[in-house]
């Protein structure tokens, strides 16, 4: 697959002018501001990278432009939809440089000790949404917090958003995203009126890419798309970090177990060191125990809907065919917890990925 040069490209949802594939999402929100009962807060629940945050911006942009006086925001009243500021409107331009005053955004941040990104959302981040309702809106209109993602706060930052979820400031919204609905705080998840948004066809997430990335050449015979799994965002990491080769590589070394391809083995590994791959290597350490689950659902009679790469399901059907199911599902556990403590406590990449094969390898054989 042919890809441009990535290394000034933004895709951050702040700037992303259009939103493919959730219109009924968006006529829930348009409705739901047009009825005059507006919820003090969202929770937009769904799969990594489908646009739950590009949805949040869009919505807040609106309501931070034409939400001053209340009531419909298109002067309709049942708009079928949000619709979008314009690029050239103040309102966008503020947002897309991160400096609205009556925008606060909850996200994982930097660690100034080790100019790294953090792997969780801290109390100090959160309490910032709590004072920031405690002021009065700049332009006297409605103040607006988005939390990118429930799911990546800590126990002490979830209960410090819990403050403002359960004493909602006056003409305040909190838009929370989740990937992961049922890792976030269940008295915050109570509180908020849930959307739930679904993975897009494979038509949508083309369209998404044609839009965002128009140089990415999508040639690689259906592998990136199959990989993507509805995720507009994924495809995008996965591009970014040469996935689909990650991937064919992976399934190479997992075609010759028991026997272990040492050599194959430490250039899976050394992909994991690219230092461009920022927070993409999250997607490409998950490819294991992502194949892992593809093959544990071919051997449970579940197959999946295509095969990402030619010859992939009789791989996992002969690696899987050497112990029984319920061994490899004691496996995915172990290989889910190697990651999450791996990735958790920062440690070496290589080494995280060494050990995350060696145990694929272990279990392979008889």
């Amino acid at each position: 697959m042919a890809s441009p040069a990535v290394d000034d490209l933004d895709f951050h949802p702040r700037k992303t002018t259009t939103l493919v594939g959730h219109a009924a999402a968006e006529a829930e929100l348009a409705q739901a501001w047009a009825s005059g009962r507006m919820p003090h807060a969202w929770l937009l629940a769904g799969p990594r990278g489908i646009g739950k945050a590009t949805l949040a911006y869009r919505f807040a942009r609106q309501v931070l432009a034409h939400g001053g006086g209340g009531g419909a925001l298109f002067g309709s009243a049942e708009p079928a939809a949000l619709g979008e500021v314009a690029p050239e409107h103040a309102v966008f331009r503020r947002v897309a440089g991160q400096a609205h005053p009556d925008l606060c955004v909850i996200e994982i941040g930097v660690d100034p000790k080790t100019d790294k990104q953090r792997e969780e959302i801290i109390v100090k981040d959160a309490r910032a949404a709590v004072e920031f309702f405690a002021h009065t809106s700049a332009d006297g209109g409605w103040r607006v917090a988005i939390i990118d993602a429930a799911d990546e706060l800590n126990e002490e930052s979830a209960n410090a958003l819990l403050k403002i979820v359960e004493e909602p400031p006056e003409r305040g919204l909190i838009l929370v995203v989740a990937h992961r609905p049922g890792f976030v705080l269940p008295t915050i998840r109570s509180r908020c009126r849930a959307l739930r948004m679904k993975p897009l066809d494979d038509a949508a997430v083309t369209q998404v890419l044609a839009q965002q990335w128009p140089e990415l050449a999508v040639d690689d015979g259906g592998s990136l798309l199959g990989m993507a799994e509805g995720s507009p965002g994924r495809a995008i990491a996965l591009a970014q970090a040469d996935g689909v080769g990650f991937y064919n590589d992976l399934v190479a070394w997992m075609g010759k177990l028991p026997a272990v391809d040492v050599p194959l083995m430490h250039k899976i590994a050394d992909r994991l060191t690219r230092r461009d791959l920022g927070r993409g290597f999250r997607t490409l350490a998950a490819l294991p125990e992502w194949a892992l689950v593809r093959a544990i659902r071919s051997g449970a009679g579940m197959q999946p809907r295509a095969e990402v790469l030619p010859g992939e399901i009789e791989v996992f059907s002969r690696v899987l065919g050497r112990r029984n199911l319920d061994h490899w599902v004691a496996v995915w556990e172990k290989v889910s917890l190697l990651l999450a403590q791996g990735i958790d406590l920062n440690l070496d990449r290589k080494a995280l990925a060494l050990n995350v094969l060696s145990a694929l390898g272990r279990a392979a054989r008889v």
